[in-house]
């Protein structure tokens, strides 16, 4: 199995990578210094040839609703063409827990991109992540202000990434699901606990302040947005024990 690779060298992607090869599995990763570039669709063509599946785990370069979706709709319509063209039988994205159901900020650009994936010819698989354990970070960072930390109090399962890169290379190596897949960490908790936690093991006494305006990907969330369904894969590293080996 050929299974090519967008996005391979980020986090996630460098650690799909990794999963799909202890699969078993032939692994092309793509990239710019190889010649592909995902929004113009250069070099697709001849990097897709022979592939059995495509996995894309990009990441927009910015969080705007505006820029994120003009990425996502560029460097996934290229990819969708490509496939068809080359007879690819799989495609996998990944998206976010919440996708189906906010409709502003950097989900509206993911559920883009979902759509274009959805429609192509090619059967696909998407995989939806809940918060990974980093944006817990991103997410006090931004909220950082004068007087304290300013969190959306949102429930959630945060989840690491290699956990997502072991769903996604699981689903990859697979039939494809025509369908969704959700993937979360195996504890619930809230963004501001999650935040207080990290800024504790960090030696920083700014108090978190939950605040429901606070956006979050550039969206103001009801509380159970990110909250996955049932039957969502729970992964097995907890936010606690990530701390802990930073």
């Amino acid at each position: 199995m050929r299974v090519v690779v967008a996005g391979a060298t980020g986090l996630t992607g460098s650690r799909t990578v990794a999963r799909l090869r202890d699969h078993g599995v032939e692994v092309v990763p793509l990239s710019r210094a190889g010649g592909v570039d995902l929004s113009t669709g250069e070099g697709l063509a001849l990097a897709l040839r022979g592939a059995d599946v495509v996995v894309d785990v990009t990441d927009a370069p910015s969080r705007r609703q505006e820029a994120a979706t003009e990425f996502f709709a560029s460097a996934t319509e290229h990819p969708v063409r490509a496939s068809a063209a080359a007879g690819v039988g799989h495609h996998v994205v990944l998206s976010l827990v919440g996708t189906d159901h906010v409709d502003s900020g950097y989900f509206l650009a993911k559920s883009v991109q979902e759509r274009l994936v959805r429609h192509s010819p090619v059967p696909w698989s998407v995989v939806r992540a809940t918060p990974f354990f980093e944006t817990v970070a991103a997410v006090a960072a931004e909220g950082t202000r004068g007087d304290g930390v300013h969190v959306p109090p949102l429930l959630t399962r945060p989840v690491s990434v290699d956990d997502v890169a072991a769903s996604v290379a699981h689903v990859a190596v697979g039939l494809p699901l025509l369908d969704v897949l959700e993937t979360a960490g195996p504890e619930e908790a809230r963004l501001t606990d999650l935040a207080a936690e990290l800024l504790q093991v960090r030696g920083r006494t700014a108090r978190v302040l939950p605040d429901p305006r606070a956006p979050f990907f550039g969206a103001t969330l009801p509380e159970k947005a990110l909250v996955p369904g049932p039957d969502a894969h729970r992964g097995h590293h907890t936010f606690t024990e990530w701390l802990a080996a930073r």
